[in-house]
């Protein structure tokens, strides 16, 4: 195979390996990485050498592929439509190209308008858009008409076997009227293929060939361009791989179609409708699911044959064959717990309760399994028997990180002979849902460069923990010139409000701040005051909203929180505008009084793995940009219209679950520690919140072991 020619690039940083090229043999080329030294010229100022940010842009990798739809008016919202409907999110890139000028792009399609639908100027156009936009970062260019049905994993599993480094040009190879003999030019119906040195080599000629070349159809212009400039032929077979087409006939069924020749075809031509498309699209996808199921049979026999030879003999064969083992833990703490439920209900809910409602995706998982464990029953004793289900009795389900969901059902089953017999009975039947391939999920790129505006709320009963927040953020945040702002929110009391002018109850903690601001010149610390006596997240979120641009970054923090540089990089790369917001879950220390009876504790100030819990049930801290909070609050005020108070009942977290069609991040945080305290929760606030709030203090105050201890303590001081 050739090396990648990303090899060839220009100057290296400091301490480059690059290959050196020994002499070829008379069978293969070797490559032999070596060190070039690197030796700074005197004579020269001295750069400070730039990296990229991932290795693949430093080594010059390509995406594979790259593939052009070419439509037209009459196509775009039909054909086009159903191309991207079938086929469209097997490729990594595909966009659609057009010579309509302003035209109105379907949903979900990234549309090229060229403004003129000449199809020769089309074609010139989308060869030229290609090299200038993708020529330096796709191997392969695949160009396709609307009306061309292309099996994607085929042309995905025919590139892979192509070598990068020859100029290619792979279709249906085909004649030109009245031309020479041997030169072929590659239908334009059924795709063709680019390599992408042949396409930098073209490039430089396509002005030559839109002024010197006529052609009525753009597939045979192209083809004649290549030839006369590059000597290049269509071919349809290259490095022992063959590009396979089929010419559909008239009013063709693709279901009754059976030759040879169709069932491996890459690409199908003509597709007269939209129909046509969708029923070519099912028709080969059950090929390819009969193709893989066929494979999988073959696999599991192999694995078989093979396992009577390994060290542990047939036992060694684990259920479903191929299929990873289950987990075995080493300790009562490892051991995954099975979750109960019924057709009708789920005994193990997850907001605690013990039942609840069998409902949503967890319904259709239910009526998904049950119907496969059907079919697998029927298809494996029809005729002998056929199986229907009165009722299912039992099941379990639990998430097996190493192979998947797995199931337990009991089911009341009625059985029918072939004689027409009924019988009753339970069967039992295991079933596994197993992890498919892992996909990666592209999301919008972010830096760790943006600024964090801190927004800290502040009441009566937090005066004892603002000092040790307010040092925490000097120490990790001003010392190390951390882009971080704060902003203090100072909620009084309607009777502290009152007497403000005489006695002012955070008048000591507006002292700490200009102490800070003192110490460091060039910081502010603003801060707002509310008189309340309900603090609801959402309405003190609304006005610190109002105060600051749409582009700002909020992190919502809590007066126990520890503020650190490792936290807020995270809350930089988890929280995305217009697309995902980030909930961390803070680690909780226990009471120490509890944990470790009065004595020093072991662990460094540094190490957060101390005794203590992730607390879950607080969504006091929140990252996100205040244009992503302004979009779904205003979803929020058309909802609620003018009733106020249900927003006590409610905080950002809901804002955005029910408002917003963001992503949200839920997920724990270890850089982010909070020392013990006990919460004043106020019984003013919804009933939900409260006893959320009542639970973080109960589950906060040791583990098990440790109230056990201070009980059996207790109960022998008691005795004696």
């Amino acid at each position: 195979s050739a090396v990648d020619p990303a090899w060839r690039r220009g100057p290296r940083s400091p301490g480059a390996i690059v290959p050196l090229r020994e002499a070829p043999g008379p069978e293969r080329e070797e490559f032999r990485p070596r060190i070039v030294p690197y030796a700074r010229d005197p004579n020269k100022p001295h750069r400070k050498v730039l990296r990229t940010r991932y290795i693949q842009t430093e080594l010059g990798f390509h995406e594979r592929l790259f593939v052009a739809v070419l439509t037209s008016k009459a196509t775009l919202n039909t054909l086009a439509v159903a191309v991207n409907k079938t086929v469209a999110h097997h490729f990594p890139r595909l966009l659609y190209f057009t010579g309509l000028r302003s035209a109105k792009v379907p949903h979900g399609m990234v549309l090229v308008a060229h403004g003129d639908e000449r199809p020769i100027w089309l074609m010139y156009e989308t060869m030229h858009y290609i090299h200038q936009h993708f020529g330096s970062d796709y191997d392969w260019f695949y160009i396709m008409q609307d009306d061309t049905y292309a099996q994607a994993e085929q042309v995905k599993a025919l590139v892979t076997h192509l070598s990068i480094n020859q100029d290619v040009y792979l279709g249906r190879a085909e004649e030109f009227i009245g031309g020479d003999e041997q030169a072929r030019y590659c239908h334009g119906g059924f795709g063709y293929l680019l390599s992408r040195s042949l396409l930098l080599k073209l490039h430089q000629h396509l002005d030559s060939c839109r002024n010197e070349i006529l052609s009525v159809r753009p597939d045979e212009w192209l083809g004649r361009c290549i030839i006369d400039f590059l000597g290049i032929t269509c071919t349809s077979q290259l490095q022992g791989q063959h590009y396979h087409t089929y010419e559909l006939a008239q009013n063709a069924k693709p279901e009754k179609e059976d030759e040879e020749e169709f069932q491996v075809a890459l690409a199908v031509h003509p597709v007269s409708d939209v129909t046509l498309m969708y029923r070519l699209h099912k028709h080969f996808s059950r090929i390819q699911l009969d193709r893989a199921y066929r494979e999988i049979q073959d696999l599991q026999m192999q694995i078989r044959n093979l396992t009577s030879l390994t060290p542990a003999g047939e036992a060694g064969l684990t259920w479903p064959v191929g299929i990873n083992a289950p987990f075995l833990p080493k300790s009562r703490f490892e051991v995954i717990s099975w979750d109960y439920f019924t057709e009708q209900h789920l005994f193990s809910c997850p907001d605690g309760s013990p039942k609840c409602e069998l409902s949503g995706a967890s319904k259709a998982d239910v009526s998904d399994i049950i119907e496969s464990a059907l079919e697998q029953l029927n298809s494996r004793y029809q005729p002998l028997l056929r199986f229907s289900k009165r009722q299912l009795l039992n099941g379990y389900r639990r998430f097996d990180p190493t192979r998947g969901m797995e199931y337990t059902l009991d089911l009341l089953l009625e059985a029918v002979t072939q004689k027409g017999h009924t019988h009753v009975l339970v069967k039992r039947v295991s079933l596994v849902r197993p992890l498919s391939k892992v996909e990666i999920i592209p999301m919008p790129y972010v830096t760790e460069a943006t600024r964090v505006q801190l927004v800290l709320p502040l009441t009566v009963q937090d005066l004892d923990f603002v000092a040790n927040f307010l040092d925490m953020f000097a120490m990790n945040t001003l010392d190390t010139h951390d882009n971080a702002l704060l902003t203090l929110l100072f909620i009084y009391h309607p009777y502290d409000a009152q007497r403000v002018s005489q006695v002012d109850v955070f008048a000591a903690v507006k002292a700490m701040v200009g102490e800070l601001e003192k110490r460091y010149a060039e910081v502010k610390i603003p801060w707002i005051s509310v008189k309340t006596e309900v603090p609801s997240q959402v309405k003190l979120m609304d006005i610190v909203s109002k105060k600051h641009p749409v582009d700002t970054l909020f992190f919502l923090a809590s007066v126990w929180t520890e503020i650190n540089m490792e936290f807020l990089n995270r809350c930089r790369m988890n929280t995305i505008s217009n697309w995902q917001v980030f909930f961390p879950v803070h680690f909780q220390e226990f009471n120490p009084a509890l944990v470790y009876h009065g004595e020093q504790a072991a662990s460094s100030s540094t190490d957060f793995l101390r005794d203590g819990r992730f607390d879950r049930h607080s969504f006091a801290e929140a990252c996100f940009y205040n244009s992503d909070y302004m979009t779904a609050r205003t979803k929020l005020a058309a909802d609620i219209l003018d009733q106020d108070e249900m927003l006590e009942s409610m905080e950002v977290f809901d804002v955005f679950l029910h408002y917003s069609g963001l992503h949200l991040f839920r997920a724990v945080e270890p850089g982010l520690v909070q020392k013990y305290a006990l919460r004043s929760c106020n019984p003013r606030l919804s009933e939900e919140l409260y006893h959320h709030c009542m639970l973080s203090n109960l589950e906060g105050l040791a583990s098990r072991s440790h109230l056990a201890m201070a009980l059996f303590e207790q109960e022998q001081a008691n005795s004696t």
